[in-house]
């Protein structure tokens, strides 16, 4: 139980901006508190979407600008951790293009050109998809998305051989069964939630996630972490563009 309960809080404490405070004989390399923080991703997105709403629903009088801050406020909430591998993922991939090594391009602490523009035109493409989908009330789907695409992570970490000795500890300490019994229940609470629209965003999730980490990996030659958080926010946009046009278009 102890090693749920600091699984729990690592994921809260890497995952988040949230205040979280760990002892001095806490010991965070266990295979058991490294899995359960990767089990409570999903969890985590469901806390930060809620939040966000939360921010939205607060501010709803103010109409357009609520909705961008609670925008602003979801990518706040999770630190810009997986946006900012957007930017590392640009620069490599423009480096490698270039004969330069991918790799130690994208471990620098520094950002080029390139990252700057992926980056900012990604973050100004979903601040306005998630306020168009906050607008139009569709919290329900904006949760989805949040689960779905922290699910979708977990897959990638069982798919792939990792170029990250913390990732690759991450991956050792995860089974294939509890990843599956995971995305089952999900799967029936979202049918009880969000009907069967919630297979198909799945689905799309899944196969955006594979799609997107197989193209980083065929242009950089090896997958990390921030091939995965470029994936997540890859299938977080998609999906938002795919509820959008499945419900208000």
């Amino acid at each position: 139980m102890n090693n749920l309960y600091l699984g729990v809080k690592f994921a809260l404490s890497y995952f988040t901006v949230l205040p979280i405070r760990f002892s001095k004989s806490d010991d965070l390399a266990r295979p058991a508190v490294l899995r359960a923080m990767l089990l409570s991703l999903p969890f985590v997105g469901v806390l930060l979407a809620g939040l966000s709403i939360g921010v939205f629903v607060a501010f709803e009088p103010l109409g357009w600008l609520a909705a961008i801050l609670a925008s602003v406020a979801y990518m706040v909430l999770y630190g810009f951790i997986h946006t900012e591998a957007i930017i590392d993922v640009a620069d490599a991939v423009y480096a490698a293009h270039s004969g330069k090594d991918p790799y130690s391009v994208i471990k620098e602490p520094s950002v080029g050109a390139m990252g700057v523009l992926y980056g900012t035109g990604f973050v100004i493409l979903k601040i306005a998809a998630l306020s168009t989908l906050l607008m139009h009330h569709l919290f329900l789907p904006f949760v989805a998305i949040a689960l779905i695409s922290r699910l979708t992570l977990l897959i990638l970490i069982r798919t792939y051989t990792f170029r990250s000795s913390f990732v690759s500890q991450l991956r050792d300490s995860l089974d294939v069964l509890p990843v599956l019994f995971l995305a089952a229940l999900f799967t029936l609470a979202g049918i009880f939630f969000l009907s069967w629209m919630f297979v198909p965003l799945l689905f799309l999730g899944i196969l955006a996630a594979l799609l997107l980490s197989a193209l980083a990996k065929r242009s950089l030659g090896f997958v990390n972490g921030d091939v995965l958080g470029m994936a997540l926010e890859g299938v977080e946009l998609i999906l938002i563009f795919a509820v959008l046009g499945a419900w208000v278009v």
